[in-house]
């Protein structure tokens, strides 16, 4: 009985250390910083609102192990929209080896993208990155998200509306990691 206890807090040591010794799945900006004004060339660029509509670059590190691909999505939840907010941009099928996408990767052309990956159809219409631009009012959040996938390809749920995707996405996750910004006019 003394072997077995002292085999299981053992045991319970190394999974503690190597559990602290992880590092978490985190989502930076050069361009956008947590919880602050997204700057206007960021901006869409119709609808009233008069930025340079550039998608703002993104890094990720440490994804889980068993990663398959990455999703990006920007989704503003402020979006009156009778609760289902607005979504501005959606990249999947991103390779598990890529680490970033680079201010521009929204550019419609979709040249600017990791090898492989492709924009979905945001609310704007558009496969490609559609800026913030709320109403007069509060400010909105802008919330961008990576979530690493256990799946290589979205599949059919590429092809589909945001729900389909984001079904798709949610139900495929892995880990999340997210970056606010704000932007109000």
């Amino acid at each position: 009985m003394k072997r077995s206890l002292t085999s299981f807090f053992a045991m319970m040591t190394l999974a503690t250390a190597e559990a602290g010794g992880a590092q978490a799945f985190e989502l930076t900006s050069p361009d956008i910083a947590e919880g602050k004004k997204i700057d206007m060339k960021h901006v869409y660029d119709s609808f009233g609102c008069t930025g340079a509509n550039v998608s703002p670059a993104l890094r990720w590190s440490d994804p889980p192990a068993g990663t398959k691909s990455f999703a990006v999505l920007l989704h503003d939840p402020d979006a009156p929209t009778g609760g289902a907010g607005f979504w501005h941009w959606l990249v999947v099928d991103i390779p598990p080896d890529a680490r970033e996408l680079k201010a521009g990767a929204g550019d419609a052309s979709g040249k600017n993208l990791p090898a492989g990956a492709h924009h979905l159809e945001n609310d704007y219409g558009e496969k490609s990155y559609g800026g913030p631009c709320p109403p007069p009012g509060k400010p909105h959040r802008y919330v961008f998200t990576v979530y690493a996938l256990k799946i290589d390809k979205l599949g059919d749920a590429g092809k589909g509306r945001t729900a389909i995707a984001g079904f798709t996405i949610n139900a495929n996750a892995l880990a999340k990691a997210t970056l606010t910004g704000l932007f109000g006019q």
